[in-house]
């Protein structure tokens, strides 16, 4: 008998890239989202990976600049979570102090907390943990 090849199957990604168009209107969307989690501006130059507090002020102002791979996925994380939580919560204000409150789930630290351990895997992982809790798993 003799053996058939493989034909290669070439690889394909289930996440779409994020565009510029959409990376420019997260990057304008993430500090409004921000401000409603009454986040620092040193947490939130955390979450968005190491942003110079220089940059961040000037995205605050609507100058986003050049957004690299690494921050489209943190703030898409970030939409993700928004979403995840607008879901759990009817009300915006309860979401919104959510992520500061300890919570038994995460042993006693709050969703910020873990976020703010400053990894994309971070921002995933907590994005995750909301599908799944609202069920969409």
């Amino acid at each position: 008998m003799m053996l058939e090849p493989v034909i290669a199957t070439p690889a394909t990604s289930a996440v779409s890239e994020i565009t510029d168009a959409e990376a420019g209107a997260l990057a304008r969307t993430i500090p409004n989202l921000l401000k409603a989690w009454q986040v620092t501006d040193v947490e939130a130059c955390t979450l968005l990976g190491g942003m110079s507090a220089r940059t961040w002020a000037r995205w605050k102002e609507g100058q986003s600049g050049r957004i690299d791979r690494d921050l489209r996925m943190r703030m898409a994380h970030l939409i993700g979570i928004h979403k995840g939580i607008r879901y759990l919560f009817k009300d915006p204000t309860r979401g919104y102090a959510w992520i500061r409150k300890p919570n038994e789930a995460f042993a006693g630290q709050s969703a910020l907390d873990i976020m703010l351990a400053g990894e994309l895997s971070d921002l995933a992982r907590m994005r995750e943990w909301l599908d799944a809790e609202r069920g969409a798993w």
